[in-house]
This record gives structure tokens, sequence and C-alpha cells, in this order.
């Protein structure tokens, strides 16, 4: 994330945290530390992962002290080891303090989902098949996590509902077909919009190709009609498969040729990397 994004389109969630963290004072810090006093700390890894939101983290601190300095000796997409310094940051103590616990969580979940990406999208290589997050994003999180997917490999399926059309069953089931809700949707949507549809079985492969969908994403079929259905796609339409996709079962997909697998495990089941702030001094 560059400057401009970063201020333009997070600093108000930063701020939230920060205000969720530190309500009216951080009573802690201001018992010991009664005036400012300048002390540098050193960033941790304390296991192996993909490093992402260190522009994320920096922001916390230098929100609280506009004099910060941060000396990452990584970035955004490196491979760090357990017990490796990533960086040292310098500033007044009382915001290295204030700043610890939201400036760890969300490079900590950043970091998580990096490396969990990273190493499903390994699973994947060799093919031409791209791996997809969805919006299965923690509230008020999404723009960190999509992000990391990104740094991890992934790519990002759209962002929030205004962002493309994508048919649903319960869509499907509003508008009483696949064809007639295609049909609705492609008069409404602007013709730049693709439109995706999520089918359930063979019957419904069939209609959504004659409705003349765009995207056609096999949803919680067996790996054998999946087969038949891109059979009967014949590129036609962009294929994509989805349901309950995590790293451990991946592999029944990735024999398939389709265009795209989506997994919402990216962002809901990755586990966070372990860091730490350690060490902090006076300087």
């Amino acid at each position: 994330m560059n400057k401009i994004t970063m201020t333009l389109n997070v600093d108000h969630l930063i701020k939230e945290a920060l205000q969720e963290d530190i309500s009216s004072e951080d009573v802690t810090t201001n018992a010991v530390m009664k005036e400012a006093v300048t002390g540098e700390v050193q960033l941790i890894c304390k296991q192996d992962g993909v490093v992402a939101g260190l522009d994320v983290f920096h922001r916390v601190f230098e929100i609280l002290d506009e004099n910060v300095k941060t000396d990452f000796y990584c970035k955004d997409g490196d491979e760090v080891k357990k017990g490796e310094l990533m960086g040292i940051i310098t500033g007044d103590i009382r915001a290295l303090l204030s700043g610890e616990r939201v400036a760890l969580n969300y490079l900590q979940r950043m970091s998580g989902i990096a490396t969990y990406t990273h190493s499903v999208a390994m699973l994947l290589e060799g093919t031409k098949t791209k791996l997809l997050d969805t919006r299965k994003t923690t509230p008020n999180m999404r723009i960190f996590e999509k992000y990391a997917v990104r740094v991890g490999g992934g790519y990002n399926h759209r962002y929030n509902l205004s962002d493309g059309v994508l048919l649903k069953d319960n869509h499907i089931g509003a508008a009483g077909s696949v064809a007639k809700a295609v049909e609705m949707a492609k008069e409404y949507a602007p013709f730049v919009r693709k439109i995706e549809v999520e089918v359930e079985n063979l019957d419904m492969v069939r209609e959504a190709v004659d409705a003349g969908a765009d995207i056609i994403m096999l949803d919680n079929m067996s790996p054998e009609d999946m087969k038949e259905a891109i059979r009967i796609i014949d590129g036609r339409a962009e294929t994509e498969c989805s349901g309950n996709v995590t790293k451990e079962n991946i592999d029944r997909l990735t024999s398939l040729g389709v265009d795209y697998i989506s997994s919402g495990a990216l962002t809901h089941s990755a586990p966070v990397l372990d860091i730490s702030l350690k060490n902090l001094h006076a300087i």
C-alpha cells in the first residue's frame, strides 16, 4: 500500500482500531511514562512465514507520533524466518507502548493470511488456475485482508457487492430460475460487467450456458460432476470451483483445468503469524 492509498482508504479504520484500544487514555503507559522519551524497539519474527502489512504497522505508530521512524529489514512479500530481526522502530516510548497491540494485530493477521495464501498458491504452480479469495472477511478488515491475499500470491474476487454480478442460489430462487436471473442481470447491469452464476448441479450448468453467463461457478459439486460440467461448458464461459476449499483438499481440483478456484479459507481460517516487539529501551 502506498502513502496515498494508506491515508485515503485505511486511515479511518486504523484510527477506529486505536480508539477501540484507547477509549480515553492508556492508563498503564501514562503511569510509567510521565513525559516524552525517545526509545527504540525491535520487531522480531517468531515463526517462518510471508510478511504483509508493514506500511499499516508503521502507520499505527505514525498516527500516535508523527516523528516515529521505522527501519525495516524486509518488505511485504518476503519470506521471513523464526528469530529474524524484521526491523527497528524509533519514537516516543509512549506511542510505541500504546500502539504496540494494534500494530501487531494488523501485521500478524495480514502476514498470516499472506503465509497461508502462499502455501495454497504453491499447490497450483504449473497450472492455468488462479487462486481467488472471497467476501468472507473480518468486518472492517477487508481492504487489509484482500491486500494480504495478493501479497501471498493469490488474486482478489470482487471486493464488494457493488463490484460485480454474482448470482447465487438465493438470487436465482428470488428470480425464479437461472435463465431469468441472468436475463434480469443483463438488463440491469452495465454491459462492461461480467455476469457470474453459481450452480450446484448439471441441469443448472446447462441453463447457465444457454443463458449466456460469462463465468460459471461450480459450487460444492463432486469432482466427477465438475469434469462433466467443464465438458458441457466447453469454453463458452470461464469456470470457477468453490465450496469449502482448503490447503488440505485443493488437490482434488488442481487437475480439472478450471480458470479459477475460490477459497474463503484464505481469509477466514488463516492462522496469524507470530511476530513480537521486543527489547524496548530509551536511547
